[in-house]
């Protein structure tokens, strides 16, 4: 695996902990909790999205190729 590979699988992890960590919205819900977490989910999607557009351009151009072919 190479480096920019294995940051993206470092950045995903990161990403899928946050929102196994999500607040359970029972009698008990704390929005200011929700509010947290869900901050920390948002800053976690965007790091990813970020490094995906920066780093594996070839790779989305291919797959929206793939893409393409299976609408058509």
């Amino acid at each position: 695996m190479d480096k920019r590979t294995k940051i993206l699988v470092e950045l995903l992890k990161q990403l899928v902990s946050n929102l196994q960590g999500a607040p359970y919205p029972g009698e008990d819900f704390e929005p200011e909790l929700y509010k947290i977490w869900y901050e920390h989910c948002q800053k976690s999607a965007v790091d990813c999205f970020e490094y995906l557009e920066a780093n594996f351009q070839d790779e989305k151009k291919e797959f929206s190729k793939s893409l393409d072919k299976m609408f058509k």
